[in-house]
């Protein structure tokens, strides 16, 4: 019955998110992985060990994180299965509920799509630099409407997608497992000399767990927008990520606009290939429509949920 599960998980989300008055009193689950990974981090990633080492360590940093989420959601949901019998389900949706950000997605695109119909470009580049990584400040319009639009699709996989996939396939021990290995690819799985070697194992650990939802991901997006699928097929496999790729083409074809290309993090020009194509330049309207696709793609699996959970 974890069908159910997901969802109840999946409306508890969509109602109430992670409301903030429970974030500032107790943080986000999310937020333990954090300092485990940090601490583990400090330790264990030292430049006076080699790479070899270091790679070593990042493998056995993925080992603990798999143990202690999925070890600790298999207790969890054992002990609510043996203590509460049939009456566990909404427990156990409760605990998966945090995995998920079908709402907390949506409230940080909106602002941007906000700001922008406003003209108050500055408000724009704030708000869509606390959803992506790459440098905002000399953004014009379209490179805000571009960056928070790519967010919007590649977030869709992990942040409602793959946790969704793990929490059907494994349960508890599958969504926080997922998050876990997902935290660990966005603080260390990176290419710069300090991260390369150590987070080596997080970056395969989170490609492999995101290579069955970023395909369904695409799917759904062209599937709830209405086509794209020509730009899905030809463009995916452009993205630098063997994962990302995939609804951000997905994205890109339905809305009729080019994504990706060009951009800097940290000061470093990054000469990315574009995704899609389209002749007018990305804009609010364009974060509205997406955020309509996106909202249907999550009723989508809604349906999914529900039926499957009616039918057994």
């Amino acid at each position: 019955m974890i069908d159910l599960t997901a969802f109840l998980a999946s409306v508890l989300d969509a109602a109430v998110g992670w409301p903030q008055p429970l974030y500032r009193r107790i943080g986000h689950p999310v937020g333990i992985f954090a300092r485990i990974i940090a601490a583990l981090e400090r330790r264990w990633n030292v430049p006076s060990r080699s790479n070899g080492q270091r790679r070593m360590a990042g493998a056995f940093t993925v080992l603990i994180l798999l143990g202690v989420t999925g070890g600790a959601g298999w207790v969890l949901q054992s002990l609510l299965v043996a203590i509460a019998g049939p009456w566990a389900l909404p427990l156990i949706a409760v605990l998966a509920w945090p995995g998920l950000a079908q709402r907390s997605l949506y409230d940080h695109v909106r602002p941007v799509a906000d700001a922008l119909e406003r003209q108050d470009l500055p408000a724009a580049r704030v708000a869509v630099g606390m959803i992506v990584g790459r440098d905002t400040t000399a953004l014009d319009e379209a490179g805000v409407a571009r960056a928070a639009i790519e967010s919007l699709a590649e977030s869709f996989c992990d942040g409602v997608v793959a946790p969704l996939f793990w929490l059907l396939l494994l349960g508890l021990p599958g969504i926080w497992a997922y998050k876990a290995i997902n935290t660990a690819d966005s603080m260390i799985g990176h290419r710069e000399e300090r991260w390369h070697a150590y987070g080596w194992a997080a970056a395969r650990s989170d490609d492999a767990m995101n290579l069955v939802p970023a395909r369904l991901s695409g799917l759904l997006i062209c599937l709830c927008g209405g086509g794209g699928w020509r730009i899905l097929w030809r463009d995916a496999s452009r993205h630098a990520s063997p994962n990302a790729g995939w609804p951000e083409a997905a994205m890109a074809g339905v809305l009729g606009l080019r994504l990706a290309g060009p951009i800097a993090y940290d000061g470093i020009f990054s000469d990315k290939p574009w995704i899609g194509e389209g002749s007018h330049l990305a804009r609010a309207e364009d974060i509205q429509r997406g955020l309509t696709i996106y909202a249907r793609a999550c009723l989508c699996l809604w349906f999914v949920e529900g039926s499957v959970a009616w039918a057994l």
